[in-house]
């Protein structure tokens, strides 16, 4: 039961009001909550009986002077004890900057719903609309920790509205970014062609890998010959590289992207022929560096046994550009997408696609892969036309 009282002030009497809220389990002293500064006893009764109805029910949050930071701090340790990846937590920690920037001292209790919208709307003016996502995605789970451990009573970063990018006319005419983002089969042969004649140890078989099965490039790198099953013509993806230092030393092998993620392919006939053909090269390596070679069964290794770093691949892939045509901005992910490309001018179908490439939704293959290439589209077009063929005969008497 609240006890109410009043207090002579400077300016004048004041109410307020003391509740006991039981014993503090590490001290053994009595808790109670006071307020004061109510203009009449009826203010100081309401307020408290709104208090204890809180109280009792739960729903009261005790004042903190947390800041996000340290909130942050907080947050980042129980994610990774909740068995995030470490690539994961890099990731969620980068995006988290940029909220720091804006809140980092300010404590959590104090950021508004609206403070947040405007920081939220100031991102969007520097970064692009995904990557706005990400940040918000992950203040989102800052936030969210923070209301489950009732340190806030709110959470500010709930119904906000993320920011659209407004298409203008000439964005429409300029966008070729999808149709950059990865190889015709024409310039696929023409790329392979050059890395054959102009590669170096290793490059044949690795960009032949990448195009002809999709995976990610860190799943790539993390190969090893026992992940091939040569009789059955078939590749098990297990494990992926991650090392944000591209320090040979410092890698990880970690679980998959996803659950689907981990999955068993089959693999065509030339790469077979590819891998058997690499694998006595790498034995040979293996003997002419036998002192310090380190076999951990890597199949893209370097010279001394290490896995190959993601940077060595991007770096061998512009060395390869440059001697062939090619004008496009390529990366090692691009021919995940020309695999994707290549499957869907097969006529293969989208549920198989999503399988091969290890998406745990069916939606982000059908939303990162819509745009078809450009003898799908003109193969699609004669089709159509050959469909119609009648009726347009008819209109044309």
């Amino acid at each position: 039961m609240a006890r109410i009282y009043k207090k002579k002030t400077k300016k004048g009497i004041k109410w307020g009001f003391r509740v006991y809220m039981g014993t503090d389990p590490v001290t053994g002293k009595d808790i109670r909550k006071s307020k004061e500064g109510f203009l009449t006893q009826k203010d100081a009764k309401l307020a408290a009986a709104l208090f204890e109805r809180q109280y009792h029910n739960g729903e009261y949050i005790q004042p903190s002077k947390i800041t996000f930071n340290n909130l942050c701090i907080d947050w980042e340790q129980h994610y990774h004890s909740q068995g995030a990846k470490d690539s994961s937590l890099r990731a969620r920690k980068i995006a988290l900057k940029h909220i720091l920037n804006a809140f980092g001292n300010v404590p959590i209790q104090k950021i508004t719903k609206k403070a947040y919208q405007d920081s939220i709307d100031q991102l969007a003016n520097k970064f692009s609309t995904n990557y706005v996502s990400s940040i918000h995605t992950s203040a989102n789970m800052v936030f969210q920790y923070a209301y489950e451990n009732k340190l806030i009573k709110d959470i500010p970063t709930k119904n906000i509205k993320l920011p659209k990018k407004k298409e203008t006319v000439e964005d429409l005419e300029n966008d070729n970014s999808i149709f950059k983002k990865y190889l015709e089969k024409e310039e696929l042969e023409e790329f392979l062609t050059a890395t054959k004649n102009e590669g170096l140890e290793g490059d044949l078989l690795a960009f032949t890998m990448l195009a002809y099965t999709g995976l990610r490039v860190g799943e790539l790198v993390a190969l090893k010959w026992n992940d091939i099953d040569f009789e059955n013509k078939t590749l098990r993806v297990i494990r992926t590289y991650y090392n944000p230092t591209s320090n040979k030393l410092k890698y990880q092998l970690l679980t998959p992207k996803t659950r689907t993620s981990r999955r068993t392919i089959s693999i065509d006939e030339l790469l077979i022929t590819i891998l058997q053909m690499y694998k006595k090269e790498q034995d040979q390596i293996k003997k002419d560096n036998k002192p310090f070679y380190q076999d951990n069964d890597f199949i893209f290794a370097s010279n001394e046994g290490y896995p190959k770093t993601i940077k060595a691949i991007s770096i061998r892939l512009q060395r390869l550009l440059k001697k062939t045509n090619i004008k496009k901005a390529i990366t090692p992910h691009s021919f995940r997408h020309t695999h994707t490309s290549l499957l869907i001018e097969a006529d293969v179908h989208i549920k198989e696609i999503q399988e091969r490439l290890g998406h745990a939704d069916i939606k982000t293959t059908m939303d990162i892969y819509a745009h078809m290439t450009k003898s799908i589209k003109k193969e699609s077009s004669l089709k159509f036309s050959k469909l119609m063929n009648e009726l347009s005969t008819t209109l044309m008497k």
